[in-house]
């Protein structure tokens, strides 16, 4: 299963197109696979090891 990070509000539209069986999407998640982002200031934003 891929683990997907949000970082602000994400259409449930574009969300519906993840499959929830292969996709964990949450806006707190450790290690995440992916990340989903919106309008957010990255600049700030310490970007995990993986």
């Amino acid at each position: 299963m891929f683990k997907v990070l949000t970082l602000n509000n994400i259409s449930v539209t574009g969300l519906d197109r993840l499959p929830r069986d292969q996709y964990e999407i949450a806006s707190e998640i450790q290690n995440p696979d992916a990340v989903l982002v919106r309008s957010f200031k990255m600049h700030d934003w310490q970007v995990p090891d993986t």
